[in-house]
């Protein structure tokens, strides 16, 4: 067994991924300031609801409504913020599942717009028939969570 040789490696592997992770950054932080604050909110429900959590969505559902009118409509669509406003009246899991749906997809039309594509990571889950954005390549899916939180296919 060759010890220095495998640190070596190991080294090689972490800097690699510290790359990887760097230019991941890089690139969400390429978005302009307004619409990266809508997609910290968002990316927040997101989180939330692939953990089942609820109580949290309906003050960031606000907040996400509250920076898209503050980022104009030039850069976000103000359907988003009528879509958030649902979302931030919904009373339950279930409802709050719904109004996401087509939020996650007028986001997904914004960075499309916006030339975005490699800021975010966007997943489809086929039982659902609903796509999502979400950091990080491992599947994390907010319409399913908990049941079945690997369900959904990477599209970028």
């Amino acid at each position: 067994m060759n010890i220095p040789r495998i640190r070596k490696v190991l080294t090689l592997a972490a800097a690699a991924l510290a790359v990887c992770a760097g230019l991941r950054a890089a690139e969400a932080a390429s978005l302009p300031p307004p619409v990266r604050g809508v997609f910290q909110h968002y990316l927040a429900i997101q989180a939330d609801l692939a953990g089942d959590a609820f109580a949290p969505v309906p003050a960031e559902a606000a907040a996400l409504a509250k920076s898209v009118r503050s980022a104009g409509a030039t850069l976000v669509s103000q359907d988003i913020a009528a879509q958030a406003d649902v979302l931030a009246k919904a009373s339950d899991l279930a409802s709050a599942r719904a109004a996401f749906k087509p939020l996650s997809a007028s986001l997904i039309r914004t960075l499309a717009a916006l030339h975005e594509k490699g800021a975010y990571v966007q997943v489809y889950c086929p039982m659902k028939r609903a796509s999502w954005l979400q950091k990080g390549r491992t599947v994390n899916n907010p319409y399913l969570g908990k049941e079945m939180p690997s369900c959904g296919i990477v599209r970028n």
